[in-house]
């Protein structure tokens, strides 16, 4: 009876686990056939396998979103922010954590609070004030990343710093590191689990990100989310294009995961063990 049951609930698991596979892959699907389809043959029939695949829309979309210069700005701009936002995150993190003092308390909480402010409570005086001071490009977007990024950071470094002795700063400062050293060589290399998972959230909304860079950068350093919107007019929508250049768009998430796993589950599963 017990091993009927146990069956049962293995059965079900698996049934459980099928559907929301295919609940996952199901927006997949629709990208890649549809991408495929003329723009009537969309909307005559969604869910349906094209009657001719058509390739002329990747080729199409391809040469509208100037993929491979908006690529380039989209890798140059999620690069940069987060390697900025892991390397200062990490220093801050330290340093709040490891001076107990009431102003560090504060700054901590500071930090903290910012995550509760939406961006479009800030949007418009900070577009004017960077206007102000000539950073609406490419350097300022990233500045402004740091800005928005860096308070969820710093909460998870500062967590992750309760776990590293404070022994090992004792112990290197003996040995003449100073603080620079102590942080660089010992500290942060043990933080690489904790900043494998600021690289993927910070990755994730940073590549994915419209609104702030669509108030920021201009035509010649507009990165992919931004061209997309070239498919999307006033009186018409090129669903085949956008399709096609969805597709396109995702190649590279792909192959950059595909030499990058071995690192990221490493990283992952070393954070959840400790």
């Amino acid at each position: 009876m017990k091993k009927n049951n146990e069956k049962r609930n293995l059965f079900s698991i698996e049934v459980l686990g099928i559907i929301l596979g295919l609940l996952w892959i199901a927006p997949f699907y629709l990208m890649i056939v549809n991408a495929f389809k003329t723009k009537r043959d969309i909307f005559s029939g969604v869910l349906g396998l094209p009657e001719e695949w058509i390739t002329e829309n990747f080729v199409e979309a391809f040469i509208d979103l100037e993929f491979l210069k908006s690529l380039f700005n989209s890798v140059l701009i999620t690069v940069l922010s987060v390697a900025v936002i892991i390397i200062f995150s990490a220093m801050a993190g330290y340093a709040l954590q490891r001076n107990k003092s009431k102003l560090s308390g504060i700054m901590f909480f500071v930090f903290v609070a910012a995550m509760l402010i939406p961006f479009q409570s800030v949007m418009i005086p900070l577009i004017a004030l960077f206007g102000q001071a000539d950073m609406l490009n490419a350097g300022g977007l990233i500045f402004m990343y740091l800005g928005f990024g860096c308070s969820l950071s710093i909460f998870l470094y500062h967590g992750a710093m309760t776990g590293v002795s404070k022994s090992m700063d004792e112990a290197a400062i003996i040995d003449g590191a100073n603080r620079f050293q102590l942080f660089w060589f010992i500290i942060f290399p043990l933080l690489k689990p904790i900043s494998v998972t600021v690289g993927i959230l910070n990755v994730i909304w940073i590549w994915n990100d419209y609104l702030l860079p669509s108030l920021v950068l201009n035509e010649s350093n507009a990165t992919i989310p931004l061209k997309m919107f070239y498919f999307f007019g006033q009186y018409t929508k090129q669903w085949h294009l956008a399709l096609a250049g969805l597709t396109i768009a995702i190649i590279p998430v792909i192959i950059g995961y595909f030499f990058a796993q071995k690192q990221i589950i490493q990283g992952v599963s070393e954070g959840a063990v400790k």
